[in-house]
């Protein structure tokens, strides 16, 4: 792991974005660990280390657009299109029943490819469903960009209908990187990769 990354692993977990305790995904399974992304529109900084970290995995990928996930993944998106100079999409989790009612908002042409972009990735469910709505709009996607793999079955699931996960960190690189510092315990270390082996799809 670079070392720009194990930093920022350390950055947010400082920030508070990485909690412990007993929480309810959105998958419908119980963690002990909890990642709230949401927490990096109040902190521009970190925003923009997360921007240039994913920016980085990107500049490896070929696509047209970046197309963010409502909601969390959103500023993230805008962040990474001003760090790259690349124009943003996004589809909507619903389409507004009034003006243009776009289930896509931005500007885009019918054969582009998308890079999908979001804050992290648990199950694949999601992503396959802002997948679905980019392909009806006759946009392509290959690759799906995170910023941390949970590794908890989301890549298994987009590879099962073609496509390709990248993250900066995974789960497991996280922990280890804060369990080095001194920032978790050996006790929650053991805790939460206990529980990915059990849940890792």
């Amino acid at each position: 792991m670079k070392d720009h990354v194990k930093k920022l692993a350390r950055a947010l977990y400082d920030s508070g974005c990485v909690k412990f305790g007993t929480f309810e995904l959105k998958s419908g399974l119980t963690s002990p660990i909890y990642i709230d992304l949401r927490l990096l529109v109040s902190e521009p900084h970190l925003l923009r280390r997360v921007a240039d970290a994913l920016a980085e995995r990107a500049e490896e990928l070929s696509f047209d657009r970046i197309a963010g996930i409502p909601y969390a993944a959103l500023p993230i998106g805008v962040a990474m299109a001003l760090a790259m100079d690349r124009p943003m999409i996004y589809p909507r989790r619903e389409v507004k029943q009034h003006g243009t009612r776009r289930a896509i908002e931005g500007a885009f042409e019918a054969g582009e490819t998308a890079l999908l972009v979001d804050d992290l990735i648990t199950r694949g469910g999601s992503k396959l469903e802002a997948i679905e709505t980019l392909r009806a709009a006759n946009l392509v996607v290959h690759d799906v960009l995170v910023l941390i793999d949970r590794e908890q079955g989301g890549a298994a699931d987009l590879a099962e209908h073609g496509y390709r996960l990248h993250a900066v960190l995974t789960l497991t690189d996280l922990l280890g990187e804060l369990a080095d510092c001194d920032r978790i315990s050996e006790a929650q270390h053991k805790e939460v990769l206990t529980y990915l082996a059990r849940t890792s799809g």
